[in-house]
């Protein structure tokens, strides 16, 4: 079911709740590292490292520290929410976990708008820098034929942390969701049951290659010759042979997907045959990954999806809050309409989405 919402609706709705309730945590935030094979394929340097940030319930009243992101030593170009760095475990309690994959270009920390809130009412969400598609590192032509193996970095980071002797026994492996934000959103699914064919999405942009996903993107200007070129390379045609495998975690109960990009290199009987509850959220004003082939393709496919539409919202709404000198000097800011509708949506349908599947107690 697709829902458009209007902004006097989104604001009504704002109106009629009232304040927000008091969050039952804080939000602490911690970091691990893992190795992950595949990672030497897509990181420019060839590492195999693959960086892990973890949100969970820390004690409420305990302190955190508003995360400023951008380049050291200049004004921050992105405003990331509050967290408290290194804090206990709220209790003893076992966890729901939500593993969150971040954009193109992106980071993990770039998603703490959205996992922040999911810590602070209960959960454990685990992201990683995707190894050669991230905001940190260089980016490679890799990364992006292979982003299958995003789904496979979110599965060695939970197993890792699984591992961990800190954090581990704070997760129930039985209650698990995914989300996440354009390419993320496309990682979740994958996650949650869908299966990638590389060709088929090769295919969509040979004939359409004007469409937002298939057109050089902001992050890098990697073309259609560029993508061949690459896969001549032995090490990354041996990798793309992997594409159509199962990338999924059977005990993913319910995935959330944000402005999700290369729907078109889904098969549609996969999405059909998907068991996992998905929620979709999306901007109508997107011409990066356009709705029209993207998230509204998914959620007719998907059995029981939900789709809502947040009017005059871009693509880049979904990224931390843009400062002032973010408007200034990311292009991406520029796309980042509507970004407090579009947050506080996504919030807001993430925690209904995975309060009913899988917790948050």
């Amino acid at each position: 079911m697709a829902r458009t919402l209007t902004t006097a609706a989104l604001l009504i709705m704002g109106t009629l709740a009232g304040p927000a309730p008091a969050a039952a945590y804080v939000a602490g935030e911690t970091h691990r590292t893992t190795e992950q094979p595949s990672a030497a394929v897509r990181d420019a340097r060839h590492r195999a490292t693959l960086r892990i940030t973890i949100w969970y319930p820390a004690p409420n009243g305990t302190a955190v520290q508003t995360l400023a992101l951008g380049p050291p030593g200049r004004p921050p170009t992105f405003e990331a929410g509050a967290v408290a760095a290194e804090a206990p475990f709220a209790d003893e309690a076992r966890r729901p976990v939500i593993l969150l994959s971040h954009g193109y270009g992106g980071t993990a920390r770039m998603m703490s708008w959205f996992a922040a809130p999911l810590a602070a009412a209960g959960y454990v969400v685990i992201s990683v820098d995707h190894p050669g598609n991230n905001g940190v590192d260089p980016m490679t032509a890799a990364a992006e034929i292979l982003s299958f193996e995003r789904a496979e970095d979110l599965k060695r980071a939970l197993a890792a942390v699984a591992r961990d002797k800190l954090i581990g026994p704070h997760l129930d492996s039985a209650r698990i969701g995914a989300a996440g934000f354009s390419a993320g959103g496309f990682t979740a699914l994958l996650l949650g049951g869908a299966r990638f064919d590389l060709a088929r999405l090769e295919a969509f942009c040979t004939a359409h290659p004007d469409d937002g996903v298939c057109r050089p993107q902001l992050e890098l200007a990697v073309t259609l010759a560029d993508r061949e070129r690459a896969l001549k390379d032995p090490e990354i045609a041996a990798a793309a042979k992997r594409a159509p495998d199962d990338h999924s975690i059977p005990a993913v109960k319910a995935a959330f997907a944000m402005a999700p990009a290369d729907v078109q290199g889904i098969t549609p009987q996969s999405f059909e045959k998907m068991e996992s509850l998905v929620w979709i959220v999306a901007g109508d004003a997107d011409i990066v990954a356009p709705p029209a082939t993207n998230a509204k393709v998914a959620a007719q496919l998907i059995p029981g999806a939900k789709l809502d539409m947040v009017p005059q919202a871009g693509h880049y709404a979904f990224l931390s809050t843009c400062t002032a000198a973010g408007l200034k000097v990311v292009p991406a800011c520029a796309q980042a309409t509507a970004q407090q509708e579009a947050h506080r949506l996504a919030i807001a349908r993430a925690l209904e989405l995975f309060g009913r599947q899988i917790g948050p107690q």
